[in-house]
């Protein structure tokens, strides 16, 4: 099995596993609220809850980085490329610190939680140039998109603070970043079919 094909893999386990953990640890704490909570406030709470949605970013995160690796070879030998998967990297290393160090840890929690939603727009945004100058017209359109959506929703809560916690926006710009790394994955399966036949 080659690497790209691993990476392939992970990127899809990644994102379904994150998520199931998260939305398993706002059904197990019925006090959650969507609108008033942030999504972190999950991981100080006692018994499953904090256990499920810290140890979900740790292993997501991990799996993330497996996804990540395969990125430098996925985006061509330019140095763009190489830039745009390293703060990637970075921003599955955020993840996997959010979930180490919870709210518990101020304030280490803000930085590394502001860590991950900077860096993960910001290394789509390099990874548009990568893939328009290595000729993927389609695929740097698609993540530009991805990456204006993952931010405006910030921007908005920023702007109108359309919500009083930040909950939707860190679930509906992570679940942004999600489904680009699911389309991701899938063309690095179907690049590793080819080398393998």
């Amino acid at each position: 099995m080659n690497k790209l094909k691993v990476s392939g893999i992970a990127g899809f386990v990644a994102p379904f596993f994150v998520f199931v953990c998260i939305l398993v640890a706002v059904a197990s704490w019925n006090q959650f609220n969507w609108i008033n909570n942030a999504l972190s406030d999950l991981g100080v709470q006692s018994g499953l809850t904090a256990v499920v949605f810290n140890s979900g970013l740790v292993v997501g995160g991990f799996l993330f980085i497996v996804f990540a690796l395969g990125l430098f070879s996925f985006t061509g030998k330019r140095f763009l490329g190489k830039v745009g998967a390293t703060i990637f990297l970075i921003a599955c290393i955020m993840l996997i610190a959010i979930g180490v160090f919870n709210e518990n840890f101020s304030p280490t929690h803000y930085l590394v939680s502001v860590g991950l939603f900077v860096s993960m727009p910001i290394s789509l945004l390099v990874l548009v140039a990568a893939f328009w100058v290595e000729g993927k017209r389609k695929l740097s359109v698609y993540t530009l998109a991805l990456a204006l959506f993952a931010a405006a929703v910030w921007v908005a809560e920023f702007t109108v603070n359309y919500v009083s916690g930040v909950a939707i926006p860190e679930f509906v710009s992570g679940l942004a970043g999600a489904v680009w790394v699911l389309t991701v994955s899938y063309l690095m399966l179907k690049v590793s079919s080819k080398t393998d036949s």
